[in-house]
C-alpha cells in the first residue's frame, strides 16, 4: 500500500570565497552556520526532510558538501576559505548541473539554492567547471539552464549593488530572486543572512502547502501576495465587524489618530501601512488587505505568507496593485504617512 510522500528539500549554498571576501570570512562561515541550524529546526517544526550542499568559489568551484542531512551537518568553518578571483557563472552552472543528477525517486523534491556573491563575474572563462567560450557565451548558457529548470527549482543571487543585479538578470535570474545585500561591513552581511532566513522561511511553508518553487523568493509584491498564494497559506478573511479602516491625511501619531476617530486605543490594536523599508521584530503581527474589497486577512499565517522568520528582519514593501501590507504598531507614538491608512482591529 503506498504511503504518503515525504517533503524532501535539496537547499544549496554557493558562497563567493574570492579574496575581496577575507575581511567577511569569519562572518560567512558564521551566517552560513545559523541558516544551516535555522534548516535543522524549522524542518523538524515543519516535518520536512531537508538535505544542504555547499559550494565554494573562487578561480576554481569546489563543492565541500553534498546533500547532506541537515541535522548531521558540520560547522564550515574548516571547509570556507578566501582566495583568488570570481567564477561566479560557473559556480552556478556546476552547482546546478550537479545538484540535477540527484536521485528524486520515493518524495516531492524541491531544489532552492542561494548564490551569494560580493562582485562581479571575473574568471569562469579560466575555469574547468564552465563551458569553453567567452563570457557571452557563458551568459547564455546560464540563462538557458535556469530558463529549462523545472518548477521544482529555484534559484536565488545576492549581489553587491545595481550592476550585479543588472548582470544576474542578464544572466536569466527572476528579478525578484536576486537581493542586492552590503558587502562593505559584517553587518551587511548580517542582514544578507537575514534575507536569506526569511526566503527559506516563505519557501519551507511554501511547501508544506504544496508549492514546488518560486521565482519570487525575495519579493513581497505581486508575485508573492495574490489571491493564489493567500489561499494556499490557509488565509480567512476577518469578520469586517471586527475592524475598521482610518485614512491618514496629515502626519500625526497612531494613538492620536485612532482616538480622533473616536476609538479607544489599547497597545497592538492598530496596523500601519508598510511605506517605506523597515525593521519588523519578530512578535510583530501582520494583516494583509484586498483593495479592491477592503478584505483584511491576518493571524500567524500572514507572517508565513511573507516569509518573515521568528527574528527582527528588515523589509521593503514592493509593487502590488491588489493587496496592502499592515504592521501591528506597539507604540503610541509611531508615526502615519499621509495618504495611506490605519487599520484598527475593534
Amino acid at each position: 500500500m503506498a504511503g504518503t510522500q515525504n517533503y524532501i528539500n535539496h537547499v544549496a549554498l554557493v558562497l563567493d570565497a574570492s579574496s575581496s571576501m577575507s575581511h567577511l570570512s569569519q562572518k560567512v562561515v558564521d551566517v552560513a552556520d545559523q541558516q544551516i541550524a535555522y534548516l535543522a529546526r524549522r524542518s523538524e517544526e515543519l516535518d520536512q526532510e531537508t538535505r544542504v550542499t555547499v559550494y565554494v568559489f573562487a578561480n576554481e568551484v569546489e563543492c565541500v558538501i553534498y546533500d547532506k542531512d541537515v541535522l548531521r551537518m558540520p560547522s564550515l568553518k574548516e571547509l570556507y576559505r578566501v582566495g583568488g578571483m570570481t567564477a561566479l557563472l560557473a559556480a552556478t552552472l556546476k552547482s546546478q548541473r550537479e545538484l540535477a543528477q540527484t536521485a528524486q525517486l520515493y518524495g516531492d523534491h524541491s531544489f532552492l539554492t542561494f548564490v551569494l556573491t560580493d562582485g562581479q563575474e571575473n574568471a569562469s572563462h579560466h575555469c574547468a567547471d564552465a563551458p569553453s567560450g567567452d563570457r557571452r557565451e557563458l551568459v547564455r548558457a546560464v540563462a538557458q539552464m535556469i530558463e529549462t529548470q523545472e518548477d521544482n527549482w529555484t534559484l536565488a543571487v545576492l549581489v553587491p549593488d545595481q550592476v550585479g543585479k543588472r548582470e544576474a538578470i542578464q544572466c536569466g535570474f527572476p528579478k525578484d530572486n536576486v537581493a542586492v545585500w552590503d558587502a562593505t561591513s559584517t553587518h551587511g552581511l548580517e542582514e544578507a543572512g537575514q534575507v536569506i532566513r526569511e526566503a527559506t522561511e516563505k519557501f519551507m511553508v511554501g511547501r508544506s502547502q504544496g508549492i514546488r518553487g518560486s521565482r519570487a523568493v525575495f519579493s513581497m509584491g505581486a508575485e508573492a501576495v495574490n489571491e493564489e498564494t493567500i489561499r494556499a497559506a490557509g488565509l480567512t478573511p476577518v469578520d469586517p465587524s471586527e475592524y475598521q479602516l482610518i485614512p491618514v491625511v496629515r502626519e500625526m501619531a497612531i494613538r492620536d489618530r485612532v482616538v480622533e476617530d473616536g476609538h479607544a486605543f489599547r497597545t497592538g490594536c492598530a496596523f500601519y501601512q508598510l511605506s517605506k523599508s523597515e525593521k519588523i521584530q519578530a512578535r510583530k503581527r501582520i494583516a494583509v488587505l484586498e483593495k479592491k474589497t477592503d478584505r483584511v486577512y491576518t493571524g500567524p499565517e500572514a507572517r508565513a505568507l511573507l516569509g518573515l522568520p521568528d527574528v527582527e528582519v528588515r523589509v521593503k514593501p514592493d509593487h502590488n496593485d491588489d493587496f496592502t501590507i499592515f504592521v501591528q504598531s506597539t507604540s503610541v507614538n509611531r508615526k502615519l504617512v499621509p495618504n495611506t491608512r490605519v487599520l484598527v482591529m475593534l
